[in-house]
């Protein structure tokens, strides 16, 4: 894992993402948040390394991405894929969820997280 140094510039962006989320990634911060989640701690818009991650829980070292129309298109996903990469060669588990799966099925959302956090997921 990657030891946490993060630049004041990539700091500050960090903390824009965070009052500035997606109507998605405020509903499943309040899912998420102050431990809701079987006591699991997550934060939100987190630098790693040149990227900052929706969200993580550092104790099951799980990165949550939530993905919007803007993922959609050839470039957005190859690099999606090449971050993906990047985080799981430091060691983190990449879970990728969709906001139209937050919006429509948010109780299942939560329990695939929970099988994520618990080790319990099918990998692809």
């Amino acid at each position: 894992m990657i030891t946490r140094i993060v630049e004041p510039k990539r700091l500050r962006q960090a903390r824009r993402l965070r009052r500035e989320q997606t109507p998605a990634e405020i509903r499943l911060w309040s899912g998420l948040r102050g431990r809701r989640l079987s006591n699991y701690k997550f934060v939100r818009q987190h630098p790693i390394g040149p990227f900052t991650v929706d969200f993580i829980c550092r104790e099951a070292a799980l990165i949550i991405e939530v993905d919007g129309a803007t993922h959609s298109n050839d470039y957005d996903i190859a690099y999606d894929q090449r971050r993906t990469h990047y985080l799981e060669l430091h060691g983190y588990r990449v879970l990728r969820i969709l906001n139209d799966d937050i919006y429509h099925r948010l109780d299942d959302v939560m329990d695939m997280i929970l099988l994520a956090l618990t080790d319990k997921l099918p990998q692809d």
